[in-house]
């Protein structure tokens, strides 16, 4: 099992998973993302095994038996929109933000990510963010990628959308595509018809998600562009895929229109100031949730490691913030703290953005989807994340860390989350380290 483990991850095993053969999770009260009560769990070789009322009957050692005692179990977020290289270079080189680590990630519950470049991607690029994103597959995270960025035509690896779609495993799609901002290349609609019917194409080749990510910015056109194209072509609606509808509340309103004529649209869990025009994302999912629009088709990402800015009337940056992962967590705990039932909230999450992603074994809980769980404690929190069957974090505590992180760096500047879900009394981390093949 060591042997096995170590090559479907590419690094050896930590000491703390290998030898346990099996993990039975019992008394879980699982959210799958249904309610369906009270279950025992059983986990081996990084995916659910079993999932039942009561026991299976094993005669086998090496089995790690863990009794939640009732507490709830979901599956691990899975964020469409996060900037894994880091994003911003809008005021300048140094405002780069740097690339967000293993860490950030996994505390805050996300189990499997998305990258995107957004508005430079002249000195980040497709080579670069593929790179990323595999070393984050390396360290065990479930990780995908967007080719090309904000502009058109797009910055591609192998020299077409389509081409870096279907031969390039981790991408799956292109974004995210700058529209109605003036950071954007100000795309035609042919332009990006053209673009759309490429990653149409690729996902029907490969059978990835085959979406055009769309950023929308604050400008006044709004979504008439995708409007306009599901009026002119026969291209799927699923295929449009716009993000940040809550940035403006007039935006929020045409994007419960543009879900009823099928497209998936994307909250983003940024931070909203009173004085402001967007929405909170919390605030979005319940308007949204109690439209008339689906259900099924909304989801909600981080945007984190992007650049958060403000600018001025002369399209300067002002003042700039960073996406961070633990607002999805911090989402989520608003909207429990605020009454809503978990089960019909977590789509948003794990099943809607896996269905969006045609990730057949992720965002759910069932027997043979990817051992990808969060357990949640009395107030909402995230107590422990199981990714691929390995504990990242188990009682609050960080057992996996990044190649280049440690205790001290993992609550630097890119985690702005609050003093309630931090956790600065770790042990020693148990850095995972890549494996040295002696010649």
């Amino acid at each position: 099992m060591q042997e096995y483990f170590a090559a479907r991850v590419k690094y050896p095993a930590p000491s703390y998973s290998v030898p346990v053969l099996l993990t039975l999770l019992q008394n879980a009260r699982v959210f799958a993302p249904e309610d369906v009560g009270i279950r025992n769990i059983l986990i081996g070789a990084g995916r659910i095994l079993w999932l039942g009322e009561s026991e299976p009957e094993l005669g086998l050692a090496g089995i790690s038996r863990v009794d939640l005692r009732g507490r709830r179990v979901v599956p691990g977020f899975i964020d469409g929109h996060a900037h894994v290289t880091g994003g911003g270079g809008e005021s300048g080189f140094a405002s780069r933000v740097p690339p967000v680590p293993l860490s950030r990630f996994t505390r805050a519950g996300v189990t499997s990510v998305v990258g995107v470049l957004g508005t430079d991607d002249t000195t980040r690029d497709t080579r670069a963010l593929l790179a990323q994103t595999r070393a984050l597959r390396e360290e065990g995270m479930s990780a995908w990628c967007h080719t090309g960025g904000y502009h058109l035509p797009p910055v591609t690896l192998i020299g077409s959308v389509r081409d870096d779609i279907v031969h390039l495993d981790p991408v799956i799609g292109v974004g995210e595509v700058a529209i109605s901002d003036h950071r954007s290349s100000q795309p035609t609609l042919d332009e990006i018809l053209r673009v759309a019917s490429d990653v149409h194409v690729a996902g029907l080749i490969t059978g990835k998600a085959g979406i055009l990510h769309l950023h929308l910015g604050d400008g006044g056109r709004g979504l008439q562009m995708i409007r306009d194209a599901l009026a002119t072509t026969e291209l799927p609606a699923r295929v449009f895929n716009p993000t940040h509808i809550n940035r403006r509340k007039a935006l929020f309103d045409e994007a419960l229109e543009l879900a009823k004529s099928g497209c998936f649209v994307d909250i983003t869990a940024f931070p909203v100031a009173e004085d402001d025009d967007g929405l909170p994302a919390d605030v979005a999912l319940l308007k949204y949730l109690d439209s008339d629009s689906p259900a099924d088709q909304i989801t909600i990402s981080s945007d984190g490691g992007g650049c958060l800015p403000v600018f001025n009337d002369q399209g300067e940056l002002t003042e700039m913030d960073i996406g961070n992962p633990q607002s999805l967590a911090d989402t989520l705990q608003a909207l429990l703290d605020g009454g809503a039932a978990l089960q019909r909230v977590l789509p948003a999450f794990t099943s809607n953005v896996a269905t969006l992603l045609r990730l057949h074994d992720k965002g759910r809980i069932a027997t043979d989807a990817a051992a990808d769980l969060l357990v949640l404690d009395d107030a909402h929190r995230i107590s422990d994340v199981m990714l691929g069957g390995v504990w990242h974090v188990r009682d609050n505590q960080q057992q996996v860390y990044g190649q280049f992180e440690s205790r001290q760096n993992s609550h630097s500047a890119l985690n702005t989350q609050d003093s309630k879900t931090q956790h600065p009394d770790m042990d020693k981390p148990r850095m995972i380290k890549p494996r040295i093949d002696k010649q």
